[in-house]
């Protein structure tokens, strides 16, 4: 998971780029990349934060009135700020890209572009390897037409090739030099990408982004999302040229709704808010036939917010903060190493100790993975003076892990392998656990869009939407989850988080 942006304005873009990646920074702290278009490409990228990347004199030489942005989580393997995005290659025409979300043919797709097309490649990413691949297809394009000019037709048909090569999940934003800015998503919509528009004297503006809050933040009117499938074209006239070009297949991915996305995004026409509201009262309905005594509801800042104030008014408890967190400590979920990750949790969070004495508190998260971060937090809890401390997850166990560009541990490290409910509770120090039920927590995103007839959950059930994700590709992945540098090479990947089980937004 990362954040992408890309604008097309009448002014130089530079600084909208930097703000909207800023706004977009909950989707990656590990680096950020700006590149513009004015005659030649203008890039800078590093790694670290967008506020400690950028400064004036880069942000000076970012010249153009159309650009690109990438805000990135950690790598599975190295954290070199080479694999920072944008990547360009200049044949043909010059054509620069960012990507968020994961190739799960990587290893296949590289001897291709090596042995076959050809082409070299510096990194190990995914993003680099996914951009040459469309370099190579609008090339080959190009010479069946006989042609030296890019027109729409023979964009379509060459991004056409790029879908049958593909697999796996990319939302993807690109400029090509002298034609415009070109966004497409994979036909089964895994990752988000959403576009507005803004009317302005001279020419109308507009801008791509993984989430509206971006386009809301930098005064732009939300258009919709690009549909699975869908590849759009802006030409440099800013006329808005739109294809869908793979048969679209619904599978969202529930996690963005669960956590990932900010609350106050729209993603495929679903409210997060909303979604996450529905998540807190479908979960109070399971939580009352336990029957127990509960004085007080404390959410796990930030993401169990919305869903633990509708809980607490559906049980007709009353909602406290009882945890308060240190906005200076950076967000857990995007830590580099677990060893890193624990320590922050001592740090990150503190109980008030007077909502919490003397009662039986239910504590709401949005998930649990490993358990370890959620035991600690249970026992600050109790080390608080609470009586019994009950715990509630927003979403179902999680068992498998994403393929998809969110880099879970190994099966075997999920608290919930091979035992149950009243097992993990045990394991995790809470006298009772509650988990949300699947089918609930689909009805929750559903709901605010029933078009969205599917939705991407594997990493809650084991179950797969792309066909080429088999139980060897699986074995494969769980034998190298503990090896970072096999899990590169494996697949490719430059935007993956090792998620711990504390998903709090900074």
């Amino acid at each position: 998971m990362c954040g992408i942006l890309g604008i097309m304005g009448n002014q130089p873009v530079s600084q909208e780029l930097f703000d909207g990646l800023t706004v977009l920074q909950h989707r990656g702290q590990d680096s950020a990349g700006i590149m513009t278009y004015e005659d030649h490409f203008h890039l800078k990228k590093g790694n670290g934060l967008v506020r400690d990347v950028f400064h004036t004199k880069n942000m000076l030489r970012l010249k153009g009135n159309m650009g690109i942005g990438h805000v990135r989580y950690p790598t599975a393997g190295s954290a070199d700020a080479a694999e920072a995005q944008p990547f360009y290659v200049n044949s043909p025409f010059g054509i620069s890209l960012i990507h968020n979300g994961n190739l799960t043919n990587y290893e296949e797709l590289k001897q291709e572009v090596l042995k076959k097309d050809l082409r070299h490649l510096n990194t190990k990413s995914d993003s680099e390897l996914l951009l040459n691949i469309v370099a190579q297809s609008l090339r080959n394009t190009l010479r069946a037409h006989k042609s030296d000019v890019m027109t729409t037709e023979i964009l379509f048909e060459s991004m056409k090739v790029v879908f049958d090569r593909l697999k796996g999940s990319y939302s993807v934003i690109m400029m090509i030099a002298g034609y415009g800015l070109v966004a497409f998503r994979d036909p089964y919509g895994i990752r988000p990408l959403v576009f507005g528009k803004r009317e302005h004297t001279l020419m109308p503006e507009f801008v791509v982004a993984s989430e509206s809050v971006a386009i809301d933040a930098l005064g732009y009117d939300f258009i919709g999302d690009l549909q699975p499938g869908e590849v759009l074209y802006i030409d440099m006239q800013r006329n808005v040229h739109k294809k869908q070009v793979a048969t679209k297949h619904w599978a969202p991915c529930i996690f963005e709704f669960v956590y990932l996305a900010r609350p106050d995004s729209i993603i495929d026409n679903i409210s997060v808010y909303k979604s996450r509201l529905r998540m807190g009262i479908k979960l109070a309905k399971k939580i009352k036939k336990a029957k127990i005594k509960i004085d007080t509801v404390v959410p796990i800042p930030d993401s169990a917010r919305s869903s633990a104030l509708p809980l607490a008014q559906e049980l007709g408890v009353k909602y406290r903060e009882g945890l308060v967190k240190n906005r200076y400590i950076g967000r857990t979920f995007i830590m580099p190493g677990q060893e890193i990750r624990k320590k922050s949790i001592h740090y990150k969070l503190n109980p008030i100790k007077l909502e919490l004495r003397n009662r039986n508190v239910l504590l709401v998260d949005d998930s649990i993975v490993r358990g370890n971060t959620s035991k600690k937090i249970i026992q600050m809890v109790r080390d608080a003076g609470a009586k019994k401390v009950y715990f509630a997850s927003c979403a179902p166990p999680l068992v498998s892990p994403c393929v998809y560009g969110v880099d879970m541990p190994s099966k075997k490290e999920f608290v919930a392998n091979g035992l149950s409910t009243e097992e993990i509770a045990k394991e995790i120090g809470a006298d009772m656990l509650f988990y949300q039920d699947i089918d609930d927590l689909i009805d929750s995103a559903q709901e605010g869009n029933p078009k969205v007839t599917k939705f991407c959950y594997a990493c809650m059930s084991g179950k797969y939407p792309t066909k080429e994700v088999t139980k060897a590709l699986l074995d494969k992945a769980e034998a190298t989850r503990g090896d970072v540098h096999k899990m590169d090479t494996l697949m490719g990947n430059t935007e993956d988080e090792t998620k711990d089980d504390q998903l709090s937004l900074v």
